[in-house]
Formats: C-alpha cells, sequence, structure tokens
C-alpha cells in the first residue's frame, strides 16, 4: 500500500489483485498437458519457429517462407493468414501472436514500395522481443527447381560461416548468433554419419549475406571412408541487411544464463581435455621400493664365479683384524 501511495497511484481492488495474481487451472487432462508443455523447465524444449506473413506479401516472399518452413520443420509453424504488424513499431502484436503458437523464432515476410521484398527475422525472450533484424531479399531460387534428393525430415543441418565479417563487424557477429539459434534444431549429444545429409552455408560478402544449401551425398571411395560430395538443393538467397534492432548486453546475458542445477556436478580429481577427453588423477600411498617387484632379466645377474672373487674372505688371525684380502689379479 505505501508503494501505491508513494507513487502517487490509487491502490487496486481486491478483486484486481486476484485478477492479476490468478493462476490458469486446467479444466480437463488435454488443457493440462498443454500447460506443462509450456512450463519452464529444466532443460528447454527445441525452440520452434513461426513463419507469418504481413499486410502485403510477393511471390518472392511466400516462396522463401515456404522453404524456411521446409527446413525447419517439424519445428515450425506457418500461418496462411495476413497480419497487418509491423515488428519495429508495434511489438506488442507480435509477441501476443508468438506467445499463443509457443514459439520464440519468427520469420515475418512483406512487401511494399518502401521496402521490397522484405523479410524480419528475430526471437523472443520471456516473452518479449529480443532481437530483430530486418532484410532485402535481392536474389532468390526456390528449393522446387533443383531435382535433387532432400533432406530426412527433423535432420539436423551442418552449419558453416565464411567470411570475416562474422567476426569483426558486429551486426554480422549478432546475426551468426541469430542464425545458429534459428537453424541448429534439437540438441544431440551423439553424431551419425548418415544423418549428416545437409549443409547450410553463410557466406558474408560486401555487407551482404549469402545463403546457400547443399545436399551431402555419401559416396564410394575404395577404403572405409566414403568420398563426400556437396550438391546444391536451394534455396538459395542473397540477402542485404536494411536495419537491426538488437537486444542490450545486460538482457542478452540474461537471456543467456543457465539455471544452476543444469550445470553438470563436479567430481573431485576429474577434468576435461580440449578434445573431450577424460583425465583422472588418482592419490596412492607411498610406496616402499625396495619392496617392489620387478622384472628378472639374465644380463643383469652376476655370475657364480664373480660372486666368489668379490666374496669378503675369512679373518685368518687376531692380527688381520679389520683387514680385508685384496683380491688376486688375473
Amino acid at each position: 500500500i505505501s508503494f501505491w501511495r508513494r507513487h502517487g497511484k490509487h491502490f487496486p481492488s481486491f478483486s484486481s489483485l486476484l485478477e492479476m495474481i490468478r493462476v490458469v487451472k486446467p479444466k480437463n487432462q488435454r488443457a493440462k498437458r498443454a500447460l506443462e508443455k509450456r512450463a519452464p523447465k529444466l532443460v528447454e524444449n527445441t525452440k520452434s519457429a513461426l513463419l507469418f506473413k504481413g499486410r502485403n506479401t510477393s511471390k518472392i516472399i511466400s516462396d522463401v517462407l515456404l522453404d524456411l518452413h521446409l527446413l525447419k520443420k517439424p519445428y515450425s509453424k506457418k500461418l496462411s493468414r495476413l497480419n497487418p504488424i509491423v515488428p519495429f513499431e508495434d511489438q506488442a502484436s507480435l509477441e501476443f501472436l508468438t506467445g499463443r503458437n509457443d514459439c520464440s523464432l519468427f520469420a515475418m515476410g512483406s512487401h511494399s514500395k518502401k521496402r521490397p521484398h522484405n523479410l524480419v527475422m528475430g526471437r523472443s525472450y520471456d516473452g518479449h522481443v529480443l532481437d530483430l533484424v530486418e532484410f532485402g531479399v535481392e536474389k532468390f531460387v526456390a528449393s522446387s527447381e533443383y531435382k535433387v534428393t532432400k533432406q530426412a525430415l527433423g535432420s539436423k543441418p551442418s552449419l558453416i560461416f565464411v567470411g570475416p565479417d562474422f567476426e569483426n563487424n558486429f551486426d554480422f557477429v549478432k546475426l551468426k548468433n541469430l542464425f545458429l539459434d534459428f537453424f541448429r534444431g534439437p540438441v544431440s549429444d551423439l553424431i551419425n554419419l548418415a544423418g549428416l545429409d545437409h549443409v547450410l552455408v553463410f557466406t558474408a560478402l560486401e555487407g551482404k549475406v549469402l545463403i546457400r544449401h547443399y545436399s551431402v551425398l555419401f559416396k564410394k571411395s575404395g577404403t572405409k571412408l566414403p568420398r563426400v560430395e556437396l550438391e546444391e538443393a536451394g534455396p538459395s538467397i542473397d540477402l542485404t541487411v536494411r536495419r537491426s534492432k538488437w537486444a542490450s548486453d545486460d538482457l542478452f546475458k540474461t537471456a543467456c544464463r543457465q539455471p544452476k542445477a543444469s550445470a553438470p556436478k563436479k567430481v573431485k580429481n576429474i577434468s576435461r581435455d580440449e578434445m573431450d577427453g577424460k583425465l583422472g588423477r588418482v592419490h596412492m600411498h607411498r610406496q616402499d621400493y625396495s619392496k617392489l617387484q620387478t622384472r628378472k632379466l639374465k644380463g643383469l645377474k652376476r655370475s657364480r664365479d664373480r660372486n666368489q672373487q668379490w666374496a669378503e674372505p675369512q679373518l685368518e688371525d687376531s692380527q688381520s683384524l679389520g683387514k680385508r684380502r685384496r683380491p688376486e689379479e688375473g
């Protein structure tokens, strides 16, 4: 109450407070499963992408959205209706649409005289828009024009980034992180060679981003390892960056934060090397090397004659006490 009085605001009614802290209760098992699927988890689900059209579109933009949907499938949703949304000006409608479809990644296509063949891509965090970037499609070749074998449904692509701008330019560094988040697919610990069936190549050249999609072919080489060849499978897209809106450093750091419970438990005396190999340290008690059993070799044994030659002789009398007889020469 003191907070509301201090800021000169009217204290809300009891019904308004109940509405603010209202907890949605499922009415049936289907709704309960849907709420549990959207609830926060220690290991989050694979990010899905929402693809939709703006107020006006063109044939090129419609084909671009269709090919992006095929690349992300089954972790994507494509809406057929037009949506009068301006992402850089009205983010509330965009956040409502992504939250309703439970998608943290999105791509919107539009077309106008001022911004022809416009493509907006972005992502959200905690129900709010995190990053936004607007592209202009300069050249596009649909995947339907390539007569090659398509990738398996749900397979992970290999992502390759070519060009120094992805390491030096601030906008392209952010673009690289956005493309990784958009196209990486499900997280897997094991790699199957047969599952690497397609490659996405992003090239930064003269302020443009060239996207090429290749199909991986494994052919006989006469050895155990196959000969790998790449065949262009489409789509082929040339993009120019028009404008962008990136998250602040503090917000981006908060979005990348991992819960402590998900971190692997540290085991004493065990570490990992650069190749992800396990290194262990074993602590043992101090050993008595005099009792250590070693391998006996014949070359290290003394002969019987040499042992007798260097053996300590018997003392002859009391006068030679404390003296030793020298070994005979020869």
